[in-house]
């Protein structure tokens, strides 16, 4: 038997807990790993990225099988899960850290990417503010951030921040759910 050919994707919409925590829950994603990515300083920590001064954005790396789940319906979920017309912001978290982003692993998937998130533009009537480039300069996150929703569900932003995205997801994406 062939093992998948998995394909990888960054993401960048406000707090990675939320996204993580979203997309943990997708059948056919095989890892989400939380990160920093496209900044100017190497492995950045948490409070250079907090301060902007890094230029990292706050993004879930994910390794997913294709044949599972396909770019268009991560994508659908990501526009959903966060606002991509809010430049530097999400909710109460602002800075470029919080950026919209979509980081792109090869010149396919950038080509993809760029074709999904015009027709994405059309339903939102051209305000998506979401950056696409290449994804540059990752790395994780410190462990402690590392699956923190599942850790802290009654964590006061867990509470009223990342369990509303993850209700909202499990609503609106039940055919997505896994098992």
């Amino acid at each position: 038997m062939q093992a998948p050919q998995l394909e990888t994707l960054t993401l960048a919409g406000g707090c990675f807990w939320c996204l993580e925590a979203v997309f943990l829950r997708i059948r056919g994603v095989i890892e989400v790993e939380s990160g920093y990515s496209n900044g100017h300083l190497p492995n950045p920590n948490y409070e250079q990225v907090c301060t902007g001064a890094s230029g990292h954005a706050e993004v879930v790396r994910l390794r997913f099988d294709p044949a599972q789940i396909s770019l268009a319906q991560l994508l659908a979920v990501f526009w959903t899960i966060h606002d991509p017309t809010s430049l530097n912001r999400q909710g109460a978290d602002i800075g470029t850290q919080y950026r919209s982003g979509i980081y792109t692993h090869g010149d396919a998937q950038q080509a993809q990417v760029l074709q999904l998130l015009q027709e994405a533009q059309a339903e939102f009537g051209g305000r998506i503010v979401t950056e696409v480039q290449p994804e540059r300069g990752y790395c994780a996150a410190e462990d402690y951030h590392q699956r923190y929703f599942e850790r802290h569900p009654d964590a006061g932003y867990c509470s009223f921040v990342v369990g509303p995205k993850v209700d909202k997801f499990q609503r609106q994406f039940k055919a997505l759910l896994r098992d």
